[in-house]
């Protein structure tokens, strides 16, 4: 067969690209490893499990499979728009938040761009914009693995067209306030477009979050902030991460080019009806943010027995210290033991893991294993 060199016509800022690394699926780990039981608490799932009205609403659904989903989502929209008291012309939503973030990159970077992006944030947004061959720059956190958002809006330029904010932040969870985020919209300059740079708010962990005081409503600045988009997801809280819904609102001029550009059908109906009906069940939501904090409350306290050092969160996971070994090390270790967390290098952080709130059986097999794996 005659070879064909596909890097040649590749663009090339995309000759060097990596992809997103997730973790592999419980079967394949048990194969590979040789191991009965294993449990995953790494990729900041709900342990407790999706609404039964979500579950009801996909399976009765099933049947009507071999018809193509609505294209525009328009139930689940609505039903979003209802919940959050907006209009619908201000709704979007994508197969997760990586799509919308993806789109998003395809829609406003250009070559000539910078965009802002703090170290140690979700790791999507410098690949969104190395995409399309923008330019990341990058600012540090200030101590404590919190986003300098000074530091932020000081770095936009001329040349900066978006800022990304994860807030609460993966993988630190940490969170900026009210006040701080109100200062930072204040205080971004205009860019050669003659607009402020695009702030993109990235709250895929806003419920867990939002029991804090100062934790800002940034629905009450959309009108105000009409360059904002705020991002939220289905696969946290609502516990439909398989099913893959990211959701967000912005400005109707904003929504209205992102709409023309989405893939067509990208909510299949399983997604749209599950969706829609979990924002129906309160309980769902208000058992999980239940369950997380009395469980983070147990892990933090084995961490203090054990001396480990952690990063105080408000979302639905850990960061934690296992200095002076490597993290990667650490995160193999486990694994053996069968136990699947998260290493941290791919965020510049190799000497930490990231581990999600689990059941408490789960968490006490995480407690237990880390411990003799640290040799505690």
């Amino acid at each position: 067969m005659e070879k064909f060199d596909a890097c040649k016509i590749v663009r090339k800022n995309c000759l060097s690209f990596e992809p997103y690394v997730a973790g592999k699926p419980i079967e394949t780990l048990k194969r590979e490893l040789g191991l009965k039981h294993i449990i995953k608490i790494a990729s900041n799932e709900n342990p407790l499990g999706p609404s039964k009205k979500a579950v009801k609403a996909m399976k009765d659904i099933a049947e009507k499979v071999y018809f193509y989903p609505d294209f525009n989502s328009t139930e689940l929209k609505m039903a979003i728009a209802k919940k959050f008291k907006l209009d619908i012309k201000n709704i979007l939503v994508g197969a997760g938040s990586d799509e919308l973030i993806e789109i998003i990159g395809r829609l406003f970077f250009t070559k000539q761009d910078e965009i802002v992006i703090s170290k140690h944030a979700f790791i999507r947004y410098q690949m969104a914009v190395r995409l399309m061959d923008a330019k990341s720059v990058i600012v540090p956190m200030k101590e404590g693995l919190y986003h300098d958002l000074k530091a932020m809006a000081k770095a936009c330029t001329k040349d900066t067209k978006a800022v990304f904010i994860a807030n609460p932040n993966n993988p630190t969870g940490t969170y900026n306030t009210t006040k701080e985020f109100e200062d930072f919209m204040k205080s971004l300059p205009t860019n050669r477009y003659g607009l402020k740079p695009v702030v993109i708010l990235d709250e895929a962990y806003h419920e867990f979050a939002s029991y804090k005081k100062d934790y800002p409503d940034t629905l009450k600045f959309l009108n105000k902030y009409p360059n904002m988009i705020i991002l939220r997801t289905f696969s946290k809280i609502y516990a439909l991460a398989g099913a893959r819904v990211g959701y967000g609102f912005s400005s109707d001029s904003i929504v209205d080019y992102i709409e023309r550009i989405r893939p067509p059908f990208n909510l299949n109906m399983f997604a749209q009806v599950g969706a829609a009906a979990s924002l129906q069940d309160k309980a769902q939501v208000t058992k999980s943010l239940a369950h997380v904090r009395k469980e983070m409350k147990f892990i933090c306290d084995g961490f203090k027995k054990l001396g480990i050092k952690y990063v105080d969160s408000v979302g639905n996971f850990i960061l934690f210290s296992v200095a002076p070994f490597a993290g990667k090390d650490v995160f193999k270790k486990m694994l053996c033991e069968g136990v699947i967390i998260r290493a941290m290098d791919e965020y510049e952080l190799p000497g930490w893991l990231r581990v999600t709130i689990g059941t408490r059986k789960e968490n006490e097999l995480f407690l237990r294993k880390i411990k003799k794996v640290l040799g505690k």
